[in-house]
């Protein structure tokens, strides 16, 4: 049996000798290169912290100690040393392993999420509980992939540092990196300590002087401060975290194995809050991985394992639509500038990047300062493009309300993944921008249905510049045109044949499932009309006008139902007062676990079939 196969809880690994860890380290690798290669997934991020991660359940005692991961895409290597290396052939697939931590799957995880920064606060937290219960147990904070760029960490780094008694170790995965090279002063200042030829060989001094003293614990500490006197603000960032009241200890080789243990250990001896540095490299042990310039395989689609190339050809996606239609734009509008949260390639700005980077900000994992600094340059005459997913534009919901939208400011943002995502699971579902924009006054939300209307509509909403615009598309490959027949105010009529019996309102993508449930209902005999509206906030009234001349209206949208286009037109015919019975289909309001987009739209009732089906019923 392998060494892999025998480690069914995090104590199993301080058994085994020297050898058999090496060998663990491999199969962990060869385990996560099968899976991802298979399944895709994230596989530079994970490649890297193997050696990190083991040190980590040598050291402390999980779950009774808790570990928690920021960013969680970086915890395959933990899911496989507390007893899941077997399920990993099923990784991120319906009713298999989640490709984040999940208390369902475990006692072992803790946060399910991969919105980056937020695990210090969490390890602030349950810190405290566990001073309060009386509880001698251990936090550990692993942080990686530039997730140390977001405010957020700041914010909890200051209150951690302020409890000198908190048994809370924060682990600093400095990879310098999240999709591409992470950027802003401190990643520049880290990277310089990284890339010191001076450094390593005294640190190895320093360190082999400690040994040789067997110095350990706070006195370790203070002599390993003594000696690096003088030198830690040419050399070192540990007075950037000890002028904080936080106890510093690395820089560490985060493929050292026995010197994380080392540097691990004696942070556990402090007994109050500790941040240990360690440098990785993504994709460490398969070199593909580490030469891939664009991301070091970040998160990768099925390949082979052998060259690293994709299995598929990815046919066009709504995100390389939008990556050519901005480098046009900006071609035409010298004022547009492109803003994006260490997201430039997954959300399609690095081709505008490459052709103007003077006007492309990346700035690191701060979705909320890039909000309202795309207030501040619309301010100085600037029209700027916040491009970013869905799911992430949650995190800055007050600047866009009372920075962007309070102010005028014409701001545009381009919602990538919006919609049922399917495969990263419930944090990554972009059902929730719809529903939480609808209360922004002035804002307009255009959802486009084919790529030729998604370049349409971003040049009208970048038209616009005394307001915030939105467009948002999903995920996966873009649908074919389909050419209106007519208008209808602003919207475009999409199908109309027969009778006035039922009203079509579709919502952008899901065009396809209306004009598949207006051929079906037509089979029985009832006359349809299909209406996509373009722009769902606000919605056009010539829509209230139609609905008051059929038997029936229907809505689907690839959204939330609460707040969504189908409920705010259901608002508009009550107050009209027209009495045109409405069917709201859309995503329900809770969290899904992941499968694939099109398993969970029919789950949802977001079928041609499914639409059918239920406006037969209503009209008897």
């Amino acid at each position: 049996m392998a060494t892999l196969d025998r480690i069914t809880q995090p104590s199993d690994l301080r058994g085994l000798t020297d050898a058999e860890l090496d060998e663990l380290a491999e199969q962990i690798r060869e385990r996560i290169i099968a899976a991802v290669a298979t399944h895709g997934g994230h596989l530079g991020p994970n490649l890297g912290v193997v050696e990190l991660t083991m040190a980590i359940h040598r050291v402390f005692d999980s779950p009774a100690d808790r570990v928690v991961f920021d960013t969680g895409h970086q915890a395959y290597v933990h899911k496989m040393l507390t007893g899941r290396a077997g399920a990993f052939d099923g990784l991120r697939t319906e009713g298999g392993l989640s490709g984040y931590p999940s208390q369902a799957e475990s006692d072992h995880d803790v946060v399910e999420n991969s919105h980056a920064s937020t695990s210090l606060s969490w390890a602030d937290g349950i810190a405290k509980a566990n001073a309060l219960a009386g509880r001698d147990d251990y936090v550990v904070a692993v942080i990686g992939d530039g997730a140390l760029t977001g405010g957020m960490a700041w914010e909890a780094i200051n209150n951690i540092a302020a409890d000198s008694d908190r048994r809370l170790v924060v682990v600093v995965n400095d990879n310098g990196r999240s999709y591409r090279p992470t950027v802003g002063g401190l990643a520049n200042h880290l990277a310089s300590l990284r890339t010191n030829p001076r450094y390593e060989p005294m640190l190895r001094a320093v360190r082999d002087r400690l040994t040789s003293m067997n110095v350990v614990g706070q006195t370790a500490y203070e002599v390993l401060h003594a000696m690096k006197k003088g030198l830690k603000d040419a050399l070192s960032p540990q007075g950037m975290f000890e002028d904080l009241g936080l106890k510093y200890v690395g820089p560490v080789d985060g493929h050292d194995r026995e010197a994380l243990e080392k540097a691990l250990t004696q942070a556990k001896q402090f007994g109050g809050p500790v941040l240990v540095h360690t440098f990785t490299t993504k994709g460490h042990g398969y070199d593909i991985a580490v030469a891939n310039e664009e991301d070091q395989m970040h998160q990768a689609k099925a390949f082979d394992r052998l060259t690293g190339t994709a299995l598929a050809v990815e046919p066009a996606s709504w995100t390389s639509v939008f990556r050519d239609e901005i480098v046009r734009i900006g071609d035409e509008r010298p004022d547009v500038v492109a803003i994006t949260a260490a997201m430039l390639s997954p959300t399609g700005l690095d081709a505008f990047a490459d052709k103007f980077p003077e006007r492309t900000f990346d700035v690191g994992i701060a979705e909320q300062h890039a909000v309202t600094s795309a207030a501040g340059l619309a301010f100085g005459g600037m029209h700027p493009v916040v491009a970013i997913y869905s799911t992430f534009l949650n995190r800055a919901f007050d600047q866009v309300l009372l920075d962007v939208a309070l102010h005028r400011c014409g701001v545009t943002f381009v919602l990538d993944r919006a919609g049922v995502t399917g495969d990263d699971g419930p944090s990554h579902n972009g059902m929730w921008d719809q529903s939480i924009l609808q209360v922004v006054p002035t804002l307009r939300l255009a959802v486009p249905r084919d790529g030729a209307r998604l370049r349409e509509l971003l040049n009208e909403a970048v038209a616009v510049d005394d307001a915030p615009t939105v467009v948002r598309f999903p995920k996966g490959p873009v649908d074919t045109d389909v050419e209106a027949i007519d208008r209808l105010g602003g919207c475009d009529v999409l199908a109309r044949e027969g009778d006035s019996d039922v009203l079509i309102v579709a919502a952008g993508p899901m065009a396809a499932v209306a004009l598949d449930a207006a051929q079906r209902l037509r089979e029985h005999g009832l006359g349809v009309t299909v209406v996509d509206p373009r722009w769902v906030k606000p919605l056009d009234p010539a829509l209230v006008d139609a609905a008051a001349e059929h038997r029936l209206v229907v809505s689907v949208e690839d959204s939330g139902r609460v707040g969504g286009m189908g409920s705010v037109l259901a608002q508009m015919l009550a107050d009209a007062a027209v009495t045109t019975p409405i069917r709201v289909h859309g995503v329900s309001q809770e969290f899904f676990d992941h499968a694939k987009r099109a398993v969970l739209l029919e789950r949802m009732g977001l079928t041609g079939e499914a639409v059918a089906a239920d406006a037969l019923q209503r009209l008897g």
